[in-house]
């Protein structure tokens, strides 16, 4: 299965547009944004969790990171309300359930086959720094070598300055409306931006953006 594999394309989807996709898995659904590959893809979707469902135990062999949107998810080894980020490391494995239900926003096989280091961050805890413009506020998730993670909280009427990034960018907004001239991006909505592209982005509302840069050098 290939959807939106091409990485050369600047993308915008809105994720409440797509239907959920019942996974081999029952009382676990799937909106997919990008996959190449059947079940065991290089991915990025949602991902719905009924309450009481789990999922078998699986490895990942390049990696998972995710968002809790909505919810608890759980697994062997914790506990992940909604706002907790995990990136599980190449070749960890866990069998995740749930209780009461949960949305995730999930990559898979994104991660380079040398990082080891598990993240959880509770991101209603964790620290905010300054930006580089007023109004703009950063929080950092993860990073390893070109690759970074963070989210990004923009107050109503922030300008940022243009600029190109170096390995793409790929934006999910969490909250509040995005922009940029290309574009107005409301909650729930998956950007992609290839390797050196450029934009100036803007917020007039506010919005909070879960942002990573850098993994998206084409081979």
């Amino acid at each position: 299965m290939q959807i939106n594999t091409d990485l050369t394309q600047k993308l915008a989807i809105a994720s409440g547009e797509l239907p959920w996709i019942a996974s081999p898995v029952v009382g676990v659904d799937r909106i997919m944004l990008e996959r190449d590959g059947d079940e065991v893809a290089r991915a990025t979707s949602l991902v719905r969790y009924a309450p009481k469902s789990s999922f078998s135990r699986h490895q990942h062999d390049f990696g998972e990171e995710f968002l809790v949107l909505e919810g608890v998810f759980e697994d062997e080894h914790g506990q992940y309300p909604a706002g907790t980020y995990v990136k599980n490391p190449p070749g960890s494995s866990h069998t995740p359930f749930t209780d009461t239900g949960c949305i995730l926003f999930v990559k898979l096989r994104y991660l380079d086959p040398l990082e080891a280091e598990r993240v959880v961050i509770n991101t209603h805890t964790s620290p905010w720094f300054a930006g580089m413009v007023p109004g703009l506020t950063v929080m950092p998730l993860a990073s390893f070598g070109t690759t970074s993670t963070a989210l990004v909280r923009w107050a109503p009427d922030t300008y940022f300055n243009p600029h190109r990034h170096f390995g793409g960018e790929e934006i999910f907004v969490i909250d509040g409306v995005f922009e940029d001239e290309h574009g107005r991006y409301p909650k729930g909505t998956w950007l992609r931006s290839p390797h050196m592209s450029s934009h100036k982005p803007f917020s007039v509302e506010g919005c909070t953006i879960f942002v990573k840069t850098g993994h998206l050098l084409v081979d």
